[in-house]
């Protein structure tokens, strides 16, 4: 147990330190999905153009084997990562099959 006591009625500089860390990363996130999705939703604008299925089973096998090594190098959660990842893949399908009907 720590021997470091906070009063409850004060602000903790240390949390508030991790937590102002922890808002950037989040911002950096929401950054780099947006740049995910605005590339995707070329892809799925190409896919109909050239009338290709919207998913790729082959290519999402691959990127969720890929990420899950990434993820045991990383120390991250192999299984957090795939659920991740599969969460993102359905949405990009949803929006490549909406590509398709317009």
């Amino acid at each position: 147990m720590s021997d470091i006591t906070h009063n409850p009625n004060e602000p903790d500089p240390v949390l508030a330190s991790f937590r102002k860390s922890i808002d950037n990363i989040d911002a950096a996130l929401i950054h780099i999905l947006a740049e995910r999705f605005r590339i995707t939703q070329a892809v799925g604008e190409y896919k109909a153009k050239v009338t290709l299925p919207p998913a790729d089973p082959g290519r999402e096998k691959r990127q969720i084997e890929r990420l899950r090594k990434l993820s045991e190098e990383a120390d991250l959660d192999p299984e957090f990562s795939e659920k991740f990842l599969r969460f993102i893949i359905d949405e990009v399908i949803r929006h490549h099959e909406r590509a398709q009907r317009t």
